[in-house]
């Protein structure tokens, strides 16, 4: 059974590209990973923090595709809310022990990894509480524009090639980058001014 939690326009799986998971150095809406603690951007409107339940609705969510564990989960909420949702480990695994303690999930150790996996009783509870599991991918939709979203998208890639530059480049090339991001940064400025 499926639920609605996948992102709308959102292909299921597989990694966006850039550096790295979470979407360069400095990262952006839209980008996995916002900030140096993920979650959302503080200036997209409207945005409600997620509450203790959403994380819990939000495993039973994940666990009727197929079994996980803690890290998978906290991953894949990641992935399917476009880096917009992070939860903390603090935050999942607790969920995962109040579940089990409901029997509505169950634990299996497998390969030195404790995996999770809908209960006969979790599949039920699910089914007749569809709203209720819906609701987290609901809450974290973001009203950030497309054209907005790609804006900060090249600029998170802009920060990971600065950053490979910091770490690999010589003197002049550094030199020269900071001349290229002096230049880009005026001449932003000046578009705000053409505009006003």
């Amino acid at each position: 059974m499926r639920t609605n939690f996948d992102a709308p326009g959102r292909p299921r799986g597989g990694r966006r590209g850039g550096h790295g998971r979470r979407g360069g150095p400095w990262g952006f809406p839209g980008v996995p990973g916002f900030g140096p603690f993920g979650g959302p951007p503080p200036w997209v409107a409207g945005r409600s923090k997620a509450r203790r339940g959403d994380v819990r609705a939000a495993i039973l969510a994940l666990l009727t595709d197929e079994p996980r564990n803690g890290y998978q989960l906290i991953q894949e909420i990641e992935e399917r809310s476009g880096g917009e949702w992070r939860p903390s480990p603090g935050a999942v695994y607790p969920a995962l022990q109040q579940l089990t303690d409901e029997g509505l999930i169950e634990a299996e150790e497998n390969e030195g990894r404790r995996t999770f996996r809908l209960s006969e009783s979790g599949r039920a509870y699910v089914d007749a509480h569809q709203d209720e599991v819906n609701a987290p991918w609901e809450a974290m939709t973001s009203d950030v524009r497309d054209d907005v979203r790609e804006l900060f998208g090249t600029a998170g890639r802009t920060g990971a090639a600065v950053m490979q530059i910091v770490q690999t480049g010589s003197e002049e090339q550094v030199a020269q980058a900071k001349e290229i991001l002096s230049e880009t940064r005026r001449r932003l400025y000046q578009l705000l001014a053409e505009d006003e």
